[in-house]
């Protein structure tokens, strides 16, 4: 006969969970702290109005008629604001090709292109230089980065037309070396210097921001190994600083495309960009369909932009965010 097996010693008897509350479902536990989707509605009635209904606004916009006289539109649908961005028709009714505005389009895109990688080549060093620093000097120099964004642009870019003009410290110092008086102001070089200026913080912080959390200590190993300086950048550091080099490339790009305040200011008028148009349309010029068919111009390039980058994403597996 086989003896018996000894009973098995028992734990100690864990107490049922409590039942749930009636009419609860599951999933709809809350964590600690957490609020429910309702406090969140004035915060998203805030936002559809003044985010989402203005382009509702500028987009209807752009498909309605201009009045005989006057600004405003007349609610009657057309195709007439985006056929005159490419076409004119004259008194007689004869439609031929128009490239003033395409014009003003590559002038913008220059502009923009041309102040996206000037701050380029400025800010990698400036940047890669900084999260190279102590924690505590990392923190300053941010804030040296960052103080600009506490003073108005307007009054900054005064400043600058104090700094460029016939009297200002770049022309004394001219004069006193003996080179005379140098035209700076309303011309494309000041618009484009006040571009560079405005949105250089743009690019830099990104980049900084993608090369803070890089343990460089890596570098130092690919040296050890013999690996050479611009190897050492090219396969070590650039990679990590791509995703925030497309953040601060889309920053800087987008809004000194369709940049208004340095070509008035600093170019003096005499630089007509896409921006300056615009605003043309809606205040002299009274066309506002045509003003609004600009923006959404605008509007549907920056949508692809921002596609390219969300495709660029998931096809390298990088993370890549569209902020400071």
């Amino acid at each position: 006969m086989t003896a018996a097996a000894p009973p098995r010693e028992r734990g100690p008897a864990i107490p049922d969970p409590a039942p749930a509350p009636r009419g609860a479902r599951r999933g709809s536990a809350r964590r600690p702290g957490q609020l429910g989707w309702l406090f969140s509605v004035p915060a998203l009635i805030i936002g559809l109005l003044f985010t989402v209904g203005p382009l509702i606004i500028i987009v209807m916009f752009s498909f309605m008629s201009r009045p005989a006289q006057g600004g405003g539109v007349i609610y009657d649908f057309t195709l007439d604001p985006y056929v005159s961005f490419l076409f004119q028709t004259d008194f007689v009714g004869n439609t031929t090709f128009d490239p003033r505005y395409l014009t003003v389009f590559g002038d913008s895109l220059w502009q923009a292109l041309v102040t996206t990688i000037v701050c380029l080549v400025l800010s990698f060093p400036l940047a890669l230089w900084m999260a190279t620093r102590t924690e505590k000097l990392q923190n300053f120099l941010v804030l040296i980065v960052t103080i600009p964004f506490w003073t108005n642009l307007l009054v900054r870019t005064y400043a600058w037309m104090l700094i460029l003009n016939d009297n200002g410290i770049i022309n004394n110092a001219s004069k006193a070396l003996g080179f005379g008086k140098l035209e700076m102001l309303y011309t494309p070089f000041a618009s484009q210097l006040g571009l560079i200026y405005t949105f250089l913080p743009f690019m830099v912080l990104p980049i900084y921001s993608a090369l803070a959390g890089f343990d460089f200590r890596l570098a130092e190993a690919a040296y050890d190994l013999g690996a050479k300086k611009m190897t050492v950048l090219r396969r070590v550091i650039l990679p990590i600083a791509t995703p925030g080099i497309i953040s601060g490339v889309l920053l800087v790009f987008m809004p000194a495309f369709g940049s208004y305040v340095q070509p008035v200011l600093l170019g003096g008028g005499k630089v007509l960009l896409i921006g300056n148009l615009i605003a043309s349309q809606f205040g002299d010029a009274r066309n506002w369909p045509f003003g609004a068919a600009l923006s959404v111009i605008i509007l549907i390039m920056l949508m692809i932009a921002l596609m390219a980058i969300a495709l660029y994403s998931r096809k390298s597996g990088r993370k890549v965010e569209i902020a400071l």
